[in-house]
């Protein structure tokens, strides 16, 4: 049959490099010209309209999928190493992965929690300043001959702010009833989203075969294998992101470093490595992710100095802007092969779709996507729409 088929005139496969190149001893599928022109347009319109009506249930879905690629390396390792049966390894990742999680939250419990004692202790003498250098400003606008009543403006935006909090108990309710809301909601999805992933890690060696069958025949090897591609790319996703959080995570914690060393920013050099680590952690969430990771050492210039809380800031903001516009874009756009515009545009456009979680799955989709892509162009060849025997393909 191979012999046949290297005989006759096939039309080469689209894409015939080393990433889209048909595999030897393979057939590629030839997709018929009426299917070109009506089913894959209405199969492409299909899965938009479901996707848009399921909405949060797709999305569920979606990040369940990407959680079991995301964890499926290590079950497999542990029941090729240990001979576990797949269930008993998909428990021992989930438990190991809260002990993880667990451990880092330990770690960064003390630091966080000695500021907060120690600002605690703090807040007298605080208001005690605030109000010597509100009177120290009133006496010198008094000897100037200045007409402004400092002292007494501060004390009835005091009195006033008191007067909002007690008498807004009804804002305040409704505003905890709405987050509390919030949160129930979060933390069942949070629920469905492992509940899901873990049927799909135990029963994930059916799904492989349900999607082998579905795809177009490989020629039997790991590199023309479907889910072992897609498995590959979600894996260097998670490569990337682990060595994406440990730079920006050492670059904020060094950086803190230096400055507690040259007295910009006396507990950066205490709680550098605190620091360092929930930055790191924090890079993880897109967007608002490094926002939050240096939100700490910034309140705790705060507390200290409002020039050094400055300085903490613009030093943030640098390592932002290296972030975004250098190191990230370079780094997923190399470990995934994929343009690093259109690494930024997947951020983007998963941002604009389902917010922080659509922003937070962008990355290893376009992996996934990116491997459909290649593995159909070495296996699919459309029907010429020339004439009679002309083999050329229009793409």
């Amino acid at each position: 049959m191979a012999g046949d088929r290297v005989n006759d005139p096939q039309p080469p496969a689209l894409g015939a490099d080393a990433a889209g190149a048909p595999a030897p001893g393979v057939a590629p599928v030839v997709v018929p010209r009426w299917i070109q022109l009506v089913m894959l347009p209405l199969g492409v319109l299909a899965l938009w309209a479901l996707a848009h009506a399921a909405g949060k249930v797709f999305l569920l879905f979606v990040v369940a999928g990407v959680v079991a690629l995301i964890l499926n390396p290590l079950v497999s390792r542990l029941q090729r190493f240990a001979h576990l049966p797949r269930g008993v390894a998909v428990a021992a990742v989930y438990l190991g992965l809260l002990a993880t999680l667990g451990g880092v939250g330990v770690a960064l419990a003390n630091p966080v929690s000695d500021q907060a004692r120690q600002f605690g202790n703090d807040v007298p003498s605080i208001v005690d300043d605030a109000n010597a250098s509100l009177a120290d400003l009133q006496e010198y606008l008094d000897r100037k001959g200045i007409d402004v009543e400092v002292k007494r403006q501060g004390a009835t935006a005091l009195q006033t702010l008191q007067e909002k909090v007690v008498g807004g108990t009804d804002d305040i309710v409704t505003f905890g009833r709405d987050l509390l809301t919030k949160l129930v909601t979060a933390g069942l999805s949070l629920i469905l989203v492992i509940v899901l992933s873990v049927y799909m890690l135990v029963y994930g060696e059916r799904i492989g075969q349900l999607v082998r069958r579905a795809m177009p025949p490989g020629d039997g090897s790991d590199d023309d294998d479907f889910p072992t591609r897609v498995q590959r790319a979600v894996s260097s996703y998670v490569r990337a992101q682990t060595l994406f959080s440990l730079a920006m995570g050492a670059g904020a914690g060094l950086s803190l470093w230096l400055f507690g060393v040259l007295g910009i920013f006396e507990e950066g050099r205490t709680y550098a490595l605190a620091f360092g680590i929930f930055f790191g952690v924090m890079e993880l969430i897109p967007f608002v992710g490094p926002f939050l990771g240096a939100l700490p050492p910034i309140l705790v210039a705060l507390f200290s100095d409002p020039l050094t809380a400055l300085w903490v800031a613009l030093l943030f903001v640098a390592l932002q802007q290296i972030e975004g516009h250098v190191v990230a874009p370079q780094l997923f756009g190399h470990s995934l092969r994929i343009n690093p515009l259109l690494v930024i545009f997947a951020l983007l456009l998963g941002g604009e779709i389902y917010g922080i979680v659509g922003a937070l799955i962008a990355l290893p989709i376009a992996a996934i996507v990116r491997e459909t892509v290649v593995y159909l162009r070495r296996h699919l060849v459309l029907e010429p729409w020339g004439r009679g025997d002309d083999p050329t393909i229009l793409a």
